[in-house]
């Protein structure tokens, strides 16, 4: 049976790495910490010491989870607040939009529908498969290879930043 030392020796980078993956690097530590107290008092628990690092990942990812929905705002936003971020919102959607429909008009004709449908109007793709008159696969086709000419015609264009969630931070043009 291993102690919970020769664990951190062995395990530590792999997994302080994985969750560096899924969070800011700044909480990667005191989750870290939270997984190994873990470990420490559920190590007894380890009926096949062959299957230790699926236990150490499962324990990983359940911290992770716990983490995240210990984050989740419960409060409600102060009067005005919320609306400022509304308009705040809506102003940098319009401001995405007029950047982007330029680079959308210059897809081939279906896959500009299908990505226009999706991602600009908000339609499921089986609906788009029904307006479009093929298949639910052909539709899902469509879409992601039109994300895909856009993506690439973003990245041609702008350099653009991204947050660790892959989330879009900055953009400029190059």
């Amino acid at each position: 049976m291993k102690t919970t030392e020769s664990i951190w020796f062995d395990y530590h980078s792999k997994l302080y790495s994985f969750i560096k993956g899924r969070t800011d690097e700044n909480v990667a530590e005191d989750i870290l910490q939270d997984v190994f107290i873990k470990i420490h008092t559920g190590i007894d628990s380890l009926k096949e010491t062959s299957r230790i690092e699926s236990w150490l990942f499962k324990i990983t990812r359940n911290a992770i989870v716990d983490y995240y929905r210990a984050r989740k705002v419960t409060a409600a936003l102060p009067d005005g607040l919320e609306a400022e971020q509304s308009a705040e919102k809506d102003s940098m959607r319009k401001e995405f939009y007029a950047c982007i429909m330029p680079m959308i008009s210059r897809l081939p004709e279906k896959y500009r529908t299908a990505v226009l449908l999706s991602e600009i109007e908000g339609k499921p793709q089986k609906v788009i498969a029904a307006k479009e008159n093929i298949s639910l696969s052909g539709a899902k086709s469509r879409v992601q290879r039109g994300r895909a000419m856009l993506k690439s015609m973003i990245y041609d264009c702008c350099q653009i930043e991204l947050n660790h969630k892959n989330q879009l931070i900055s953009c400029r043009k190059k």
